[in-house]
């Protein structure tokens, strides 16, 4: 399958803002290709340079070295910048950061009509963006009286109307509570699915990864893993050492095959992973 986005030897460092002029380097050297319809998700404690990879996707970070390239075309070119964020949509962490308008569907509308798109055809994209997130009844509502999870999806639905083929969710759901991580997640899930639409998603939430089809784990600038989530999150001692924990599933697992129960820890499924135990235990 074609590379949605592919990284060569990518670095990237931020200047000092300290007295003691050192840089901080946040990657190393990232070599990656990322499908296209595929539903990545990428891992890593604070610093490991996972957000910034995401902000070279879409040329938010242009890089020090080596290259990001958004289906063939590379991000430091300038005149192809327009492209590459029509193809490539981010959804920040706080969704108050990317609202604009006092009323949903202008909000959605806001970035459609900066591209200049007929009026017609916004009018088509806002509906089926806000449809396609599960917010068309709130196409009027004000935006501030929307809970965290809601104002997520009309964020995402913001991103939608540009038609982009690859959205990138930095840390989206950080900020929400479990509902509202759920709308949202769920809502990514059934665009990849029924969309094809590329997904790439940061987050230190190791439950949100269960359903990847790729997990990404970053390390102080470096891949560290990089594989099915079952095959990643089997390595449950290397992550713990990189500061990360594992799904509760997994660490159940783990925690039972210590006191000498063997239970598989590629059951990453509630349901799963009780039959798991229940089989272990009827052994």
């Amino acid at each position: 399958m074609a590379a949605m986005i592919e990284t060569k030897k990518l670095e990237y460092t931020y200047p000092s803002v300290e007295e003691d002029g050192k840089a901080t380097v946040a990657l190393r050297g990232v070599n990656l290709s990322i499908e296209a319809g595929s539903f990545v998700v990428v891992l890593g404690h604070n610093g490991s340079g996972k957000s910034t990879l995401a902000k070279t996707f879409n040329a938010v970070a242009l890089p020090s070295g080596g290259s990001v390239y958004v289906e063939g075309m590379d991000t430091k070119d300038e005149t192809l910048l327009l492209a590459i964020r029509q193809r490539v949509g981010m959804v920040f962490q706080n969704p108050d950061n990317q609202i604009v308008a006092n009323v949903v569907e202008e909000d959605v509308a806001f970035a459609p009509e900066n591209l200049g798109v007929p009026t017609e055809e916004i009018r088509r994209r806002v509906d089926e963006a806000l449809d396609a997130v599960g917010m068309g009844e709130f196409v009027r509502h004000a935006p501030h009286l929307l809970s965290g999870g809601q104002k997520q999806r009309i964020a995402i639905a913001g991103v939608i109307a540009m038609e982009p083929k690859c959205i990138v969710l930095d840390e989206a759901t950080a900020m929400l509570d479990p509902i509202g991580r759920e709308e949202v997640l769920s809502t990514v899930h059934r665009l990849n699915r029924e969309k094809g639409i590329t997904v790439v998603l940061i987050t230190h939430h190791m439950n949100e990864a269960e359903d990847a089809d790729r997990v990404i784990v970053m390390d102080d600038g470096l891949v560290a893993m990089d594989g099915a989530p079952q095959a990643v999150f089997s390595h449950v001692e290397e992550l713990r050492s990189m500061g990360l924990t594992v799904p509760d599933t997994v660490a159940l697992a783990y925690e039972l095959g210590l006191d000498g129960l063997n239970v598989p820890l590629t059951a990453l499924g509630v349901e799963e992973c009780a039959d798991a135990v229940a089989a272990a235990l009827s052994k």
